[in-house]
Order: C-alpha cells, then sequence, then structure tokens
C-alpha cells in the first residue's frame, strides 16, 4: 500500500490586539510550520479577532464589529498570498460579515494556489453567550485539497459543534476524511473523549486547535479515526500541553482510506429510516431554554 501522509500543523498561539497584529503573528507561525512540512495549518476559533467579545475588544466595539472580513477582503487576502507564497493550505477561522452585514463564526480553507475551496459558517452557535449575535450557518461543506502527496477530502466544524454527533455525521455523509476543528473553550476528559467519538464513530480522522493559556488551557489534539481489532490501539496522534507552539499530526489517508473499506462504522450498517425522531422539533423538558435558536 502506498503511503499517503496529510500534515497538519496545530496553532496552539495566543492572539495579539489588532486584526494586522494577529495577521503578523500568525504569518510568523504558518512559516514555521510550512518550513517543517505541514501540508495544512489549522488556526484557532475567531482567529482575526482571538476569539473576543464585542465588549471585551480592546479597541471598542465599533472596531470589533470593523474587524470582520469577507473573503476577497485586502485582510482576508493577505492569508490567501501567504498560503500561495509558502506552498501550504491555511484553515482560516474569522469573523465574518456578509453583504447584508450578517456576521458568522466562520472558518475558510485556503489552498496552496491561494483559492478559497470552502468556507463553513459556524451552525452550532453557543446561544446562551455573546455568540448569539451570530447567524447560524445551513450546511457543512466537504472540499478535495489537493496537497504534494495526493488528494484529501477535508471538512470543518468549530467548536460548539463537536458536541453535536449530528455534525460529524453529515460531514462523513458528505465524504470528509479529515474534519479541521478551531476552538475557543476549556478543553477537558469529557470534551477530548467527546472529541476521539466522533473520529472513531464515523471513521475520519479529527484534529483541533485550541488557544494556549491564559485564553484558554491549550491541549490541541488529533485522532486518527481507527482501531486495530482486537489490539489496545491507541488513536491519538498527538496532544498538546497548555503552553504557546505548534503540534503537528500525521494523517495516513490511504490506512485511513483501506480501513473505512472493511470496518462497521460510518454509514455501513446505519438504518436511516427509524432515524425520524432527530429531526422532529418538538423540544422537551429538561431541553426547553428560552435563548436557544432552532
Amino acid at each position: 500500500m502506498n503511503y499517503m501522509e496529510i500534515k497538519i500543523a496545530l496553532l496552539q498561539i495566543n492572539a495579539g490586539k489588532t486584526v494586522s497584529e494577529n495577521f503578523e503573528i500568525a504569518k510568523t507561525r504558518i512559516k514555521e510550520a510550512a518550513q517543517n512540512g505541514a501540508d495544512i495549518v489549522l488556526l484557532p476559533e475567531l482567529w482575526n479577532i482571538g476569539y473576543t467579545s464585542p465588549w471585551e475588544y480592546s479597541l471598542g466595539k465599533d472596531e470589533w464589529e470593523k474587524s470582520a472580513f469577507s473573503i476577497g477582503d485586502t485582510e482576508f487576502a493577505k492569508y490567501q498570498e501567504l498560503a500561495k507564497r509558502l506552498n501550504v493550505a491555511i484553515l482560516l477561522p474569522f469573523l465574518e460579515k456578509d453583504p447584508e452585514g450578517s456576521l458568522y463564526d466562520s472558518a475558510s480553507l485556503i489552498d496552496y494556489t491561494g483559492e478559497v475551496i470552502l468556507n463553513y459558517q459556524k451552525v452550532h452557535t453557543v446561544d446562551k453567550t455573546w455568540e448569539i449575535i451570530f447567524k447560524s450557518g445551513k450546511n457543512f461543506p466537504v472540499a478535495n485539497l489537493k496537497t504534494k502527496n495526493g488528494m484529501g477530502k477535508i471538512g470543518c466544524m468549530i467548536c460548539y459543534d463537536r458536541e453535536f454527533p449530528e455534525a460529524a455525521r453529515i460531514l462523513m455523509l458528505n465524504g470528509a476524511e479529515i474534519i479541521l476543528v478551531p476552538n475557543a473553550c476549556i478543553l477537558e476528559n469529557n470534551r477530548i473523549a467527546q472529541f476521539q467519538s466522533r473520529g472513531f464513530e464515523n471513521m475520519v480522522g479529527v484534529a483541533m486547535a485550541n488557544y494556549p493559556k491564559p485564553k484558554q488551557n491549550g491541549k490541541s489534539v488529533a485522532f486518527d479515526g481507527m482501531r486495530v481489532k482486537g489490539e489496545d490501539y491507541n488513536p491519538l496522534l498527538v496532544v498538546a500541553g497548555e503552553d504557546e507552539g505548534i503540534w503537528y499530526a500525521n494523517f495516513n489517508i490511504n490506512t485511513l482510506r483501506a480501513y473505512r473499506k472493511k470496518e462497521i462504522w460510518g454509514d455501513a450498517y446505519r438504518k436511516p429510516r427509524l432515524y425520524g425522531k432527530l429531526v422532529e422539533d418538538n423540544v422537551t423538558y429538561p431541553f426547553v431554554r428560552k435563548d436557544a435558536r432552532r
């Protein structure tokens, strides 16, 4: 079997105070990752504003909103040019504003030519917090990413999305082989185990980049989504500590593809005709929340 590797750099780094400063911070780290052979560089959630609410932003609420990108804007284009110049793909999480003025918690996958091949808008916003200001996304796209070793099918979730098995399931059904996850929350054992399960139950690789201390607690992590029958197989590719740094996860895509052809998870033995309850919209006690948007 040929060995096809996709090397993902998890950038567990602290943001600065402005959009321009955050680009300069990212540029230095992305250059380092590219020099170390990364195919994809993954940044934490809402990188351009450092996952900061409008009321906490150092330059004030008005400047926070002015920090929003649209794809192709001058500040966004800097990352496109960087990807092209360094010959590396970048998963860029950012505050997005659409032509109608709606705000999204978004992430764009920029390939090594500088082209945007995927734009994902966070579906599961945390509506009990300041994220209520974001408009929710409506789909889970998957892109074909060309790397130096071949093609890979890449999907994206953002932070709270990973707590919903439906999100990873749909990405798997849409063809994803690796799911990239920008994150901005405390990661403890339950959330990390949950993340591992998202990969295992769908037979997909998963990689997550979080902010280090003091913003969050680091622990950026990646799992290969596989097991070896009858063995105590460890799917963990990498787990970071709490401090700043770059961690690398190497995914063997051909091994994953062979595994998906023979194992029993994913879409092999599902019974969708029985799952209608999953799409009913009749929330009952104890799950009723006044601030929840359906």
